[in-house]
């Protein structure tokens, strides 16, 4: 049986991964896959790019592969992001994976049930595959919501697509207005998000899923997080490797979807916001809470952009 909902599947410059990925593709067997690749930063760059998009060629289920290959390199902010645009001028819903995000197979059905289910309901604005609680999240339904917004392995709909400002336009005004407190209750979490819009903001990192998060919180949506965790990610393999995130080459879980247990209410669930924030950022003991919650912020938002810039995207 073929996947209904279209995959979009983001490729640049490693063979090695995408091959790992596109593997579980085809188990999947979209009838609709749609291939987004970078280009070269060099001349000696060109013969990866060329052997990542080969792979796509190994396509041997019936499947309608639609591409959109940038022959220069337009980095990640702007790759990413229109080829997004790209993908939503045709679907109205679709799946995506970058190529160091493998995932579980009940990743796909599991995003697919998610995508029908909450499809006109304006307060999801995605299914993300990845919980970083593996499977210690402890909950009688299949799934939470989250103020979270984890994009390695992902779904979403036009509808959510649409409200994207890559600019941070309103941002000045929504900082002066204090308006992250809103969503967030800890200083050290207020801290790093603004950190992060402003760096996006002055166009200072070469990304795109910052503005992601900043577009999802200031339309006041929420993200489905699956009760266990259903992707790996492999990023620090091979030739962009100078050491490893903490969070790559986590376990998955299959996910039993055919009988989801759904939540009860729409709201963001601490129970795992909570030991997520705790597990991600956690703040430092008195007495020296101010100068240390600032360093250990800085720090993690520095590997943030090292990660970005190893990743050339």
């Amino acid at each position: 049986m073929s996947l209904a909902t279209p995959v979009a599947f983001f490729i640049f410059n490693r063979p090695d991964v995408t091959q790992a990925v596109f593997d579980e593709i085809a188990k999947a067997r979209p009838a609709t896959l749609l291939v987004i690749a970078d280009g070269p930063r060099s001349p000696e760059e060109r013969s990866l790019c060329e052997e990542a998009r080969a792979i796509v060629d190994g396509v041997n289920w019936p499947c309608n592969v639609i591409t959109e290959y940038s022959e220069m390199n337009m980095g990640c902010k702007n790759r990413i992001s229109s080829g997004l645009d790209w993908v939503f001028s045709q679907c109205e819903e679709v799946i995506i994976l970058e190529d160091d995000c493998v995932p579980e197979p009940s990743f796909f059905p599991f995003c697919e049930q998610m995508l029908a289910y909450y499809r006109q309901d304006e307060r999801v604005a995605m299914i993300s595959g990845t919980n970083y609680l593996l499977d210690q999240l402890n909950v009688p339904e299949s799934y939470v919501f989250s103020r979270y917004f984890s994009i390695w392995g992902w779904a979403t709909w036009k509808r959510a697509w649409d409200k994207y400002d890559i600019s941070l336009s309103n941002w000045d005004n929504l900082k002066a207005a204090g308006q992250i407190e809103a969503f967030y209750s800890q200083s050290f979490m207020q801290d790093f998000v603004t950190a992060n819009f402003d760096q996006a903001h002055q166009g200072k990192i070469d990304t795109w899923d910052i503005q992601w998060t900043y577009s999802c919180l200031f339309n006041n949506s929420l993200c489905i997080v699956p009760k266990a965790n259903l992707i790996s990610n492999i990023g620090a393999v091979g030739h962009h490797s100078s050491g490893e995130d903490r969070n790559h080459f986590k376990p998955v879980f299959a996910l039993d979807t055919t009988i989801l247990r759904h939540p009860g209410q729409v709201f963001p669930d601490q129970r795992y916001d909570g030991p997520f924030f705790e597990q991600q950022f956690q703040p430092p003991s008195p007495p020296w809470f101010p100068i240390r919650a600032a360093r250990s912020v800085r720090r993690r938002f520095q590997a943030f952009l090292r990660n970005k810039e190893q990743h050339g995207r």
